[in-house]
Order: C-alpha cells, then sequence, then structure tokens
C-alpha cells in the first residue's frame, strides 16, 4: 500500500487498467480506488504490476550500466544514453538503462497500413532522463548492414527525395499494456549525425478555440543516415515533464495511396449476395418492434467530397449501409491519418474495410442523375428521384392543354390588337358577351380598368342635363376610336 501511495497518475492509471478498472478522475481518487483494489483483490497479478510499476518509479542502483565505450570499439547492439544538452559526439553511454522487471522491448507499437516493417534497427526504448531539467538530450546509436544499407540505396522513389524504403523513428509512451499508437513527447527536435531532420508540424485548426493538433506518425531520417557500416548516432530532443516515452527504429518498405487501394480491391470485396443478404438481415420483421422498417435509404453522394461514389466502401464494423470512396478515403489518410468512417466516426483501420460488392452494381447500372436510392426488404433496390425533378413531372403531367389565344394578330375588323391581355372567363362589369361565328367567346378589350370600378354613371360630363341620367353619354375608351369587341378564339 505504500508503493501505491508513492504512484504518479499514470503509474495508477496503468495499474487500474491492468485489472479492469476505471482510470479516470483525479489523483486522490485514483489513489483511493488502487487502495481498495489492493485490500479487496490480493492476488499474485496485481502484486506483480505494484512491485513493476514501483520499480520502474524507483529504479535500483544495479539496473543501471553507464560504462564507458571507447571510440574505436565497434557497436555489438544498438544502445542509448541520455545526457544534459550541449554534451554529444564520442562521449556517450553504451548501454542503455534498463529495468530488469520491464524491459522497454515488451512495449508494442501499433502496426501502420502505410508501413510495412522489414527489420527493427532499434527496438522500443525508454529515454531516461539524467537530472531534473525540462529539456533532455537522448542518443541512439546503431549501424546498418552492408545489405540493409544496400536495400535502402538501390529502392526505387516514391517522389523526389523519398524513398520507397526508409529507415524512420518511432516515438510512444513507454506502456507495456496494450498496443501503443505514436505519440511525440513535447519540445520534441531530432538530429541525425550532427543534422536535424524535419519532424512534422502541427495541423492548423479552423475551429476557434480549439488547439491545433500534431500529426504522429514515423519520423524519416534516411536523407541523413550513412548508407554504409558507419555508426549513425540520433540524438533526441525532448521535454520531461511527467510522460515516459519510448523510442524505436525500423527499417520499412513505405507505400502509396494506389498500392494500399490495389491490395483492398484483391482481397477484401464483399460479394453482391452477401451483401442483400445484410440488407435483409437489417430490414427483417422484428414482432417485438412497434416500427416495420420497409426500406433504407442510401446515398451515391460520398461524404467526403460530396461527388459521386466511384469505388463504394464501408467498414465490416459498422451497423450503416452507407458508403464512402475508398480512392479518397486512402489518399485523405496518406495525408493526414486519422482511420475513422466519414458516416459514424467510428474506427475505420484498414484491415477492415470492404469493398461493396451490390453498391458497385448500383453505380454502373444508374445515370449520374441518380444522387439516392432505396434498399427494399427483399433485398432489391429502386432509385430515388431528385425532388425538384419528381416536381417538374408533376407539373407537366397535371397542366391541362388550353388553346392559346394570340391577340397581337389585327382582326378582320381593322382595329388595332388591344394592349391589355385577354382573360378566359371575363368579368361580370366587362360587358363580355358570348357571340361571334364559331360560338366563340367575345371579350370586350377597350374597357379601361378604372372605368369598370367606376360603374355605370360615374363617367358621363358634369355640364349634362337631366335628360342624362336617363340616357347617360357613351362612353371613351382608352384610344381615340369607338369601343367595339374584339371577337377572340
Amino acid at each position: 500500500m505504500n508503493m501505491v501511495k508513492s504512484f504518479r497518475v499514470s503509474d495508477l492509471q496503468t495499474l487500474l487498467a491492468s485489472m479492469g478498472r476505471s482510470k479516470s478522475g483525479l489523483k486522490q481518487d485514483l489513489v483511493g480506488r488502487a487502495l481498495r483494489l489492493v485490500q479487496t483483490e490480493y492476488s499474485p497479478e496485481l502484486l506483480k504490476n505494484v512491485r513493476q510499476l514501483y520499480e520502474s518509479r524507483f529504479p535500483k542502483a544495479s539496473g543501471w550500466l553507464a560504462a564507458r565505450r571507447p571510440e574505436g570499439v565497434p557497436v555489438a547492439y544498438s544502445s542509448l544514453s541520455s545526457s544534459p544538452t550541449g554534451t554529444q559526439g564520442a562521449d556517450y553511454l553504451s548501454s542503455i538503462p534498463k529495468l530488469s522487471s520491464t524491459p522497454a522491448a515488451e512495449v508494442k507499437l501499433v502496426s501502420l497500413p502505410f508501413y510495412q516493417t522489414l527489420e527493427t534497427l532499434l527496438p522500443p526504448t525508454e529515454l531516461i532522463a539524467q537530472n531534473s531539467e525540462k529539456l533532455q538530450d537522448s542518443q541512439c546509436v546503431f549501424e546498418l548492414t552492408q545489405s540493409q544499407a544496400d536495400q535502402v540505396r538501390n529502392s526505387t522513389e516514391l517522389r523526389p527525395g523519398m524513398k520507397a524504403i526508409q529507415v524512420v523513428l518511432r516515438i510512444c509512451y513507454t506502456d507495456s499494456i496494450g498496443v501503443q499508437e505514436d505519440q511525440y513527447p513535447p519540445n520534441i527536435a531530432v538530429k541525425v549525425n550532427q543534422s536535424y531532420c524535419h519532424v512534422p508540424g502541427y495541423y492548423p485548426s479552423n475551429k476557434p478555440g480549439v488547439e491545433p493538433r500534431r500529426p504522429c506518425r514515423p519520423v524519416n531520417i534516411t536523407p541523413w543516415l550513412h548508407l554504409s557500416t558507419a555508426t549513425n548516432r540520433v540524438t533526441v530532443t525532448w521535454g520531461n515533464f511527467g510522460k515516459r516515452y519510448s523510442v524505436a527504429v525500423y527499417l520499412v518498405r513505405v507505400f502509396t495511396s494506389a498500392e494500399l487501394f490495389s491490395q483492398l480491391k484483391h482481397c477484401s470485396v464483399e460479394s453482391a449476395e452477401r451483401c442483400r443478404e445484410r440488407i435483409q438481415d437489417k430490414l427483417r420483421f422484428d414482432p417485438e418492434s412497434e416500427i416495420a422498417t420497409t426500406g433504407l435509404r442510401v446515398s451515391l453522394i460520398c461524404p467526403l467530397v460530396k461527388m459521386r461514389i466511384g469505388v463504394p466502401c464501408r467498414v465490416l464494423t459498422c451497423a450503416h449501409l452507407q458508403c464512402f470512396d475508398a480512392i479518397f478515403f486512402l489518399q485523405m489518410n496518406e495525408k493526414k491519418p486519422t482511420w475513422t468512417c466519414p458516416v459514424c466516426d467510428k474506427q475505420a483501420p484498414f484491415e477492415l474495410l470492404t469493398i461493396d460488392g451490390l453498391a458497385s452494381e448500383i453505380l454502373k447500372e444508374t445515370h449520374e442523375d441518380i444522387e439516392e436510392i432505396e434498399y427494399l426488404t427483399d433485398g432489391s433496390w429502386r432509385p430515388i428521384r431528385d425532388e425538384k425533378e419528381r416536381d417538374r413531372e408533376r407539373e407537366r403531367s397535371n397542366t391541362p392543354d388550353y388553346p392559346v389565344v394570340d391577340i397581337c394578330v389585327p382582326e378582320v375588323n381593322g382595329h388595332s390588337p388591344a394592349h391589355s391581355s385577354t382573360s378566359q372567363t371575363g368579368k361580370s362589369g366587362a360587358g363580355s358577351t358570348a357571340g361571334g361565328a364559331g360560338g366563340g367567346v367575345v371579350v370586350d378589350l377597350t374597357l379601361d380598368s378604372e372605368e369598370e370600378e367606376e360603374g355605370g354613371g360615374a363617367g358621363g360630363d358634369s355640364d349634362d342635363t337631366e335628360d342624362s341620367q336617363d340616357s347617360p353619354a357613351p362612353k371613351r375608351g382608352r384610344y381615340d376610336y369607338d369601343k367595339d369587341l374584339v371577337t377572340a378564339y
């Protein structure tokens, strides 16, 4: 229990996670949880984990090897040393400060789809701080065999200055439980044979108040190496702020997104029949459910680039049927590796990607204007028309056929055409009557709209006598000619 009380937060979290307990909360909560765990579960596994964490926190003197190696003695194995900033060169430690109970080689790094490990040049080894300074320098030394050097030298170039066979440096947390992802320490800088190499920078963030995120990926140190049997020295500058880190060096082969897509096409394609069975299982009637699903709509537009999908791809562990474009997904992860599903934001590792055979057939059979389909309960599908296109079709089907009246053609009566538009029904005050040859509709086009509103007696002259009330004066139209009727057919 005294050992547990001396643990740091990271040690407490490691202990609780190894025993299947929650590792969230403040340090006092973690300490109380760990002490109750020791009191209730006094098992050999628990005691072993406590001792390992305690000895890694307070290493014994016998676990440190600090003998110096003369300059001319060849390196028999990879080594790592730590020294204050500024002391570099031939004066360095010949071996790694290791703990006999927890060797750093137990740290396992996650496999990366774009990197195939060919050989391990330096196994995962912990960065050891030699003093209380916040900025530490740790140096590792390794050599390439003649075969490895020739392999790197003769490899093809993916692009100018970048070879397909590389020597990469990987850094992660020092944790023997589970598989570790790449993680850079604060204030990291990498110097290879006295020359600083490029370390990926931060991604700018478009969201206000969100700090930019740094992509942690393998660091390519190939251009600065001696491609011979000469000794290569790599110095890692890192910030010592309480977390433990391990460093490793590998000889790898780098793949492009096109090569990964070729692997995906040959190794992971789900047949159309299997896809139909999956749809039927998803739409099968559930007697316990109050809602019956008769169809599922799926978009043919990729959620990544908002374009029509070229190669439909899904993640086997996702519950949805929506696909995304495999080529764009691989290209985006080549530039910025996230490996998350663009539909549901769950983890989408390359090993679980598959090409949807049924969706591939649908994309070939449908026109490019079709952007959405619906899967039915029997495994079949039907296209979903666009709303605007359906509205246009509905308008075309519901519009009645009316005869077109051309009022711009002069009539046989010799009058000019009416200036206003004709109406089908006419108005009660317009004086419209039915007549003419063939039963046409007679429309009065010379009556002014204002006069129509005023009524019968409002348009007479003020000088008229009382006789005018019995027989009002004839009204004048908008034009100089007399009011007449125009027959419209």
